[in-house]
């Protein structure tokens, strides 16, 4: 089976793959087998404690009640790989994925080669497809606009005047982070809400954790907290009381040389900075017809057109922690099933037992062999 995206949920698609009796093989676009994490902006800090962060078999070294940094994950994650004994292709981006007569699907990659497999894991989140909504005006302005996917550090924005558009925990993190350095003001339709980091001395993981409100599904999570909400010590919720980072509504288009505030008041900016999110990055799947307005017809992370398709690391895929490193484990083991069950029936031939297709060594391959840690 093929598992498209070397990240937190390929890597967590392939353990669940391994543990089920599969032979897993990932792709990796990227120079090693991080995910998009090495490309997040420099000052990233999780907003779980290293204790609820860990994929599933491996926590975090140090200190379980720390905020692990961007750099720490990268580590982690590379670790994480290591200890799998999996084939891993990097600098191999799947290009188009199709359905082979007779079942199964065959992998189109970037350098030309082919993979056939029993099923297909689209594991390859959506950093690599920001979304920057269109606003008018947008085209002519002549400052620096850009998706948060592309700022790294604060220090390329001294003393100029920057917009940071959004309510999530990434605006209001980079927009609290530039107003050390750069007049900075936050953009949102409508106030920001905060749920509080930390609740009778212990993080909120802990309390989700131990109440099960981790495994709420999406109607049930939005009910009670509404939709964009920060987590917060009161950094930021004091930063915007007191003015330190103003925020304002959304402005209504853009100008030339800024933007256009909802009173209808101009405003010179250099900068503008979106953090409106991202989309699943799945164009690989448009030769199977499956995706919906680049959506993935899917429940549960299983595909409702496609048998032997499945999904890790989307949004709500099944419950509030699905595309997070404490959560995509328990979204493997569940789509994984679904894929194991397609496994080609055992046969018995003159004594030797074999998969159909695929004769499966009973042990792994030993250290320094020619097939090194691969397995398919």
């Amino acid at each position: 089976m093929i598992i498209v995206g070397g990240g937190q949920s390929g890597l967590a698609a392939a353990r669940a793959a391994r543990d089920a009796g599969l032979r897993p093989v990932v792709l990796h676009a990227g120079t090693e087998p991080t995910g998009s994490w090495p490309d997040y902006y420099d000052s990233l800090t999780l907003f779980s404690p290293a204790r609820y962060s860990a994929l599933p078999g491996m926590p975090f070294d140090g200190d379980p009640d720390r905020y692990p940094r961007r750099d720490e994950v990268v580590a982690y994650l590379r670790r994480y790989a290591d200890s799998l004994d999996i084939e891993v292709r990097t600098r191999t981006r799947a290009v188009a994925v199709h359905s082979r007569p007779g079942g199964g699907y065959v992998i189109r990659t970037d350098t030309d080669d082919e993979l056939a497999g029993i099923g297909v894991v689209a594991a390859t989140g959506s950093f690599g497809n920001p979304y920057l909504p269109a606003l008018p005006g947008q085209s002519e302005y002549g400052g620096d606009l850009r998706h948060v996917a592309d700022y790294r550090r604060p220090d390329a924005y001294d003393a100029k005047r920057v917009v940071v558009v959004g309510g999530g925990n990434s605006a209001v993190q980079v927009a609290y982070e530039l107003t050390a350095r750069a007049r900075v003001t936050l953009a949102t339709r409508e106030p920001v809400r905060f749920l509080p980091q930390r609740i009778r001395g212990r993080d909120l993981h802990h309390w989700l954790h131990v109440t099960g409100a981790d495994r709420l599904s999406r109607a049930v999570t939005t009910r009670l907290v509404g939709h964009a909400t920060v987590l917060d010590t009161g950094r930021y919720r004091n930063a915007i009381t007191s003015g330190e980072l103003a925020r304002r509504d959304m402005f209504t288009r853009f100008a030339p040389d800024g933007v256009v505030w909802s009173d209808g008041t101009h405003e010179a900016v250099d900068a503008v900075i979106f953090a409106t999110g991202y989309r699943p990055d799945l164009d690989y799947l448009a030769p199977l017809a499956t995706l919906d307005h680049g959506m993935p017809q899917q429940v549960g992370g299983i595909s409702t057109t496609h048998p032997g398709l499945v999904h890790l690391g989307l949004e709500f895929q099944r419950t509030f922690a699905s595309n997070t490193l404490r959560g995509v484990g328990r979204d493997a083991v569940h789509v994984m099933a679904a894929l194991a069950a397609r496994r080609p029936p055992r046969v018995f031939r003159q004594g030797r037992r074999m998969l159909a297709g695929h004769p499966r060594s009973t042990s792994p391959p030993a250290a320094g062999s020619s097939r090194g840690r691969k397995m398919r």
